[in-house]
């Protein structure tokens, strides 16, 4: 998943509107941030198997360190620890963590049996649809929907940078999914290592875009810019 777990990011603006949209897509897409870091220094591993499912031809062998679910749970509390301290937000914090830990439960429905509940784990589960272009594409494109719909009703653009500023990162979002999905299978889990690493632009475009839109918070009064 891509699309959706961006979508969690941009709804996530509105539970802690101070929050950076950088800082919520670093968190919604750490476990894909660190993946293929891990992958290239070996500690995590994958083959590419085209037909292996309709929506992926990624047969996901050993990544226990970035999408276990207690990894998860792990890298959620650090992120949430580091956040507050460095913002001494608290509401944010837990945010930050929340999120973070919603990459696995938004990878729950799509993979396949491989998501390991801990490192060493020999249980592993997943629903599997992305055994159907239908659902993978519904869930994606929905989640992803929703969260702009979130986000646009709780922020507005300052300049035409906060407009059409994050127009271009959405549309270079779904261009990235598109070709990802539909184009021919990485020629190997290196080469697909190599182009994930292209996930660590969307954070500071993130904040970017966010710098010049202004969080409404009709509880407080005027807008506010987000930290």
């Amino acid at each position: 998943m891509i699309l959706g777990h961006f979508g969690v990011a941009f709804g996530a603006k509105r539970l802690a509107p101070r929050v950076s949209l950088g800082t919520l897509f670093l968190a919604c897409q750490l476990a894909d941030l660190l993946w293929p870091i891990f992958v290239l220094v070996g500690l995590e591993r994958f083959n590419v198997v085209p037909g292996i499912r309709e929506a992926s031809p990624l047969e996901l062998v050993h990544y226990p360190f970035t999408h276990s679910l207690l990894a998860a749970l792990g890298w959620g509390a650090l992120a949430g620890a580091i956040y507050w301290l460095v913002r001494r937000n608290r509401a944010g914090a837990w945010v930050v963590g929340a999120v973070v830990v919603s990459h696995w439960v938004l990878d729950l429905p799509l993979h396949g049996p491989d998501l390991p509940l801990w490192p060493g784990s020999d249980v592993r589960i997943g629903i599997g649809l992305w055994n159907s272009w239908a659902a993978t594409l519904v869930i994606e494109f929905g989640l992803l929907g929703l969260g702009l719909y979130l986000y646009l009703g709780w922020t507005r653009a300052m300049d035409r940078i906060g407009r059409w500023g994050l127009w271009g990162v959405v549309m270079a979002l779904v261009a990235m999914y598109l070709a990802a999905t539909f184009g021919p299978p990485p020629a190997s889990p290196e080469a697909l290592a190599w182009s994930a690493l292209l996930l660590w632009v969307f954070v500071p475009l993130g904040y970017w875009v966010d710098r010049h839109r202004a969080a409404v918070e009709p509880w407080v009064g005027p807008p506010t810019i987000a930290d």
